[in-house]
């Protein structure tokens, strides 16, 4: 069994790299005369890698780009601005490792009165060994996770989100998740939450489990958001591939010097890794579609756990009840049950 749950890791990282060679897409890519004039697009863990990337594109396209990301990064909204050649890029504070942070970005969002036409949930980490978040959660299951349901909840629950928008077009919700999220068979419920101490050698298994975290979620809150079949709000998913980023800047030195020749030969620099999140955001016909899985420029399926409707409406009644715990600050009460106060 040992043998076989690490092949199964293995296969489903290393897919990201065979598949960038071996994949013919079957999707176009998205013209850069495709506007979003007007759009406002909100981008996590936008001041470097994949995002900063994403955060150029939805710029150059004529979106008011709101990067969302740590502090010490304001050379990177210089930077998005200059690439793009717009002015209309602001850079906000956000730590996602803490959900009062989370709640922070948000009131700040309301007290402007933002709306967000097109989220990105870009954001990832992937640390050497188990650390904790500020709430004391495992932290990718924080980050990738807690985070963004909080992130999400309030979005929707402050009107920030607006089901059917302007001008009669369908808001975006864009989940950046991994096809390594196959590597994890399912979720335990049992012990749901509880901090689980690792290594560097369990990092990659829990990333996984983090992931399929994620894509359940993402499948659910598309079911929930568009009951009747009709899409209110878009919600899809991708995976981008293995994509030269710093995502494992927390690795051993030794480990960092077998990567980096692989990276330069074997992973997308991020401006070319792009293409799967332009089509989420821009392509016509994904405004009219909601629950869709990108895998680089082909569509497919998420792995049965990740499809399965009774574990993502498990998830999300234990989420919340673990949310519960951890209100935005001043608060009374929570979020009810379908992400509206």
């Amino acid at each position: 069994m040992r043998t076989t749950n690490y092949n199964r890791k293995f296969s489903a990282f290393a897919s990201g790299v065979v598949d960038r060679f071996s994949q013919r897409p079957t999707l176009r890519s998205v013209p850069d005369g495709v506007r979003l004039d007007g759009r406002v697009c909100l981008v996590t863990g936008a001041n470097r890698g994949l995002g900063r990337a994403v955060a150029v594109d939805l710029a150059k396209r004529g979106g008011e780009v709101l990067m969302a990301c740590r502090s010490g990064h304001p050379d990177a909204g210089d930077e998005v601005r200059r690439l793009a050649g717009s002015n209309a890029v602001d850079m906000l504070h956000v730590d996602l490792v803490d959900l009062d942070s989370v709640h922070a970005l948000c009131d700040r969002l309301e007290r402007d009165r933002r709306r967000v036409d097109i989220l990105v949930l870009n954001a990832g980490v992937m640390p050497a060994k188990a650390r904790r978040s500020a709430q004391g959660y495992e932290l990718m299951f924080a980050v990738h996770f807690l985070a963004n349901r909080v992130l999400i909840d309030r979005l929707l629950a402050d009107g920030m989100i607006r089901p059917a928008g302007r001008d009669g077009e369908t808001p975006r919700i864009v989940f950046i998740v991994s096809e390594t999220h196959r590597a994890a068979e399912s979720i335990d419920f049992g012990d749901f939450g509880a901090f689980t101490d690792y290594g560097l050698k369990d990092g990659l298994k829990y990333y996984a489990l983090s992931k399929l975290h994620l894509c359940t979620y993402a499948q659910e809150l598309s079911r929930r958001l568009n009951p009747e079949g009709e899409v209110r709000i878009a919600v899809n998913s991708l995976c981008p591939g293995a994509v030269d980023s710093d995502l494992m800047r927390e690795a051993p030195w030794f480990l960092k010097l077998l990567l980096q020749p692989a990276k330069r030969l074997l992973f997308a620099a991020p401006d070319r890794a792009v293409a799967p999140v332009a089509h989420a955001c821009c392509a016509e016909d994904m405004g009219r579609r909601s629950g869709v899985y990108l895998h680089l420029m082909r569509e497919k399926e998420m792995s049965a756990p990740a499809m399965d409707a009774a574990a993502g409406a498990r998830l999300w009644r234990e989420s919340e009840a673990l949310l519960a715990r951890h209100p935005r600050p001043g608060a009374a009460n929570g979020p009810s049950d379908d992400g509206t106060r």
